[in-house]
Parts: C-alpha cells; sequence; structure tokens
C-alpha cells in the first residue's frame, strides 16, 4: 500500500498575532501563511475570536512587516501599504474590500462610488454593511469612505479615528483623539 502526500489542513497552519502601538491606540493584527487577516483597534466591534491554533508571535515576518508600513503610515511616509493582505469574507465583501484599496492616500468615496465600482450600483447598503465589516483597518482604508454629501459616518474605530487618520492624509498636522494613545 503506497502512502498518500499529506494535504495542508488549515488546522496545521497556526494563526499568529501580535499587539501593535499606534497613535490611536493599541492594535491587534493577525496573520496566516505570511499575509495579514486582520488588523483591529482593540476593544473595537467585531474582534476576532482567537482559536486554539492561535500563537503569540510578534516576531513573524507579516507581521513585523505590518508594524514598519504602519509606523511609515503614521509618520506620513507611506501612501500606499505593501503588506500581504488576505481577510475572510464573501465574495461581495471581497469586492467591495477589493475596491477600497484603490482609493488613493487623501482621497475620499461615497458608499455609492465603492457599490459601482464593484459592479453593484444599487448595493449601497450592503457596500456600507461590507465597509463596516472590514476586517483589516487602515490597511484596507474603510476610513476613505464617507456618506454621498461627504459627511463622516461610522467607523468601527470611531469617528474621531476617522477623522484623525482623514487628517494625516490631508497633511494637516493632528493630535491623536483624547484617550487614544498607546
Amino acid at each position: 500500500m503506497t502512502a498518500q502526500p499529506a494535504t495542508e489542513s488549515a488546522a496545521a497552519i497556526p494563526t499568529v498575532y501580535a499587539r501593535l502601538a499606534s497613535p490611536l491606540g493599541p492594535l491587534f493584527a493577525c496573520a496566516r501563511k505570511g499575509a495579514i487577516t486582520g488588523l483591529w483597534f482593540e476593544g473595537g466591534p467585531h474582534p476576532p475570536t482567537r482559536g486554539p491554533d492561535w500563537r503569540h508571535a510578534p516576531q513573524d515576518p507579516a507581521l513585523r512587516q505590518l508594524a514598519r508600513e504602519l509606523d511609515e503610515y503614521f509618520a506620513g511616509t507611506r501612501r500606499v501599504f505593501e503588506v500581504a493582505v488576505a481577510p475572510d469574507g464573501t465574495p461581495f465583501q471581497q469586492a467591495v474590500w477589493a475596491a477600497l484599496r484603490t482609493v488613493p492616500w487623501g482621497a475620499t468615496a461615497s458608499y455609492g462610488a465603492i457599490a459601482t465600482a464593484i459592479g453593484r450600483p444599487r448595493a449601497v447598503r450592503a457596500t456600507g454593511a461590507a465597509n463596516g465589516r472590514n476586517p483589516v483597518a487602515i490597511v484596507i482604508p474603510c476610513h476613505r469612505i464617507v456618506g454621498a454629501d461627504g459627511s463622516l459616518t461610522g467607523y468601527a474605530g470611531g469617528v474621531a479615528r476617522k477623522e484623525w487618520l482623514l487628517m494625516l492624509e490631508s497633511g494637516i498636522v493632528a493630535t491623536p483623539p483624547r484617550g487614544a494613545r498607546a
């Protein structure tokens, strides 16, 4: 009898995580197979559920790259993230998140514009819901999405953080929101 080659099971691939400092408060990041799968403001909505395969690994190459790129972003010297991302989501969410990455530094777009960009112009509310479930804050720039009238709408990290991120990208020197420091 010939042995069958081992297949890579999801349980055999650990999720690694680390806590990262930011001017807006601590961030929780995780990665799997060399790609970032999550980045959240600690204490925010939709936190990840840690499984038995999760391990603390702040020296993981993907997490280190993310930390470096975030430092550069907050210093105003990085405008495009190069770290690999692989968030879990439905095909619709994946399409929305891909469209969010096309909104450039310093610009904003409406939920309607994102819905149109993915070929679903009538799915504005669903686009808003997918934007709100973005598991990779900042790198997938959901903070750049505003209401049709340009108003700052909700943000999982809080509207004050959203405003600060947009001010950073506009070149306005901004003091982090009260109580948001790491």
